[in-house]
């Protein structure tokens, strides 16, 4: 079996930052099946999480793993001049919610600081193409995660206007099926228990799978000219339905939305309109040069004006695939 995208990294050197998270570890998983890479260097600043993933894959020679945080520019550096990258893949990141509202500075060491050396480094090694990674949250944000990484992606986006070689590029999407601090571990670790806990009746929330967003970085290496927000088609669903979904003999318990937590989250603001295109697929936020004076690819056409993309006017998540992807879902070994 082949994956068409995926021959984009055969016989590349792949740096991926935060490799050892839920996306990475699927991503390193689908690279070593469908491609082959000259190199793929696994850098994250957990050591337990790196030595089991190395553990797993002891017998694949070109994976190297590198401990290191993303914040650290000497560290960081290092990498870039240490190893002749051709891509890399930014999915380090500080994600939970409460967590950087609780812990600010961290959250933007990270989101922000980590950002720029991730840049910085890129354009001096010379690196042929980044993707950073995205989120819903980051569109009209209201907590502290979401504007750390909308500054993320503007910093990865005005890229663009720099006379470097590099392309940068971002994508972003929604809630991923079973990845660690998502809703459907922790429902599934409550189970039959008496109580659900729900933040809000009406909340929605997009929701694709861990190989659906491999699939899509990968198509955007492909397809990416630099400057681009890549946002995917996805659909949506209640979280109480959900809840309904995996413990059916559960009263739910509503308890109020949590700092920084909105009711339903987006992907693209009506602001954004003016500068997206809609494939069959996925959309495109186009760098905000003026639409005019960019050329749209095969395929794509601009977006109505005051265009909004949420997880509340989007189409609903089909009952069977998502209880069928319920059931597939472990609570992972996470490296």
């Amino acid at each position: 079996m082949k994956k068409k995208n995926f021959s984009h990294f055969n016989n590349k050197i792949i740096l991926v930052t935060g490799g050892t998270g839920s996306f990475g570890s699927i991503l390193i998983s689908e690279v070593l099946k469908f491609a082959k890479p000259k190199k793929i260097i696994i850098f994250s600043r957990d050591e337990m999480k790196q030595w089991n993933m190395k553990e797993a894959y002891q017998n694949i020679k070109i994976l190297k793993f590198i401990i290191g945080d993303v914040r650290d520019n000497e560290r960081v550096e290092s990498v870039f001049r240490n190893n002749k990258i051709d891509y890399v893949i930014h999915a380090a990141a500080t994600k939970i919610v409460p967590t950087a509202e609780i812990n600010p500075e961290e959250c933007i060491k990270t989101n922000i600081f980590g950002a720029i050396n991730i840049i910085r480094c890129s354009i001096s090694y010379g690196i042929k193409k980044v993707v950073a990674l995205s989120t819903d949250k980051a569109s009209s944000p209201i907590n502290l995660y979401g504007a750390s990484k909308l500054c993320s992606d503007k910093l990865f986006c005005s890229q663009i206007n720099n006379t470097s070689k590099t392309i940068f590029s971002v994508v972003r999407y929604g809630n991923v099926l079973g990845s660690r601090g998502s809703v459907i571990p922790f429902f599934l670790s409550l189970k039959n228990k008496k109580h659900l806990p729900l933040t809000h009746k009406d909340m929605t929330r997009f929701f694709l799978t861990l190989n659906d967003a491999v699939d899509f970085v990968c198509f955007a290496f492909k397809e990416m000219k630099g400057g681009e927000i890549f946002v995917k088609k996805l659909n949506a669903i209640k979280i109480l339905e959900l809840a309904k979904i995996i413990s059916p003999s559960s009263k739910i318990k509503i308890i109020g939305i949590r700092e920084g937590e909105k009711i339903h989250e987006q992907m693209i603001g009506k602001d954004d309109s003016e500068f997206t295109v809609e494939f069959k697929n996925h959309y495109e936020i186009l760098p905000n040069l003026t639409i005019k004076n960019k050329k749209i690819k095969l395929g794509g056409k601009k977006v109505s004006k005051n265009f909004y993309y949420g997880s509340n006017n989007t189409n609903k998540i089909n009952r069977n695939y998502l209880i069928k992807e319920i059931k597939n879902i472990k609570l992972r070994q996470t490296f």
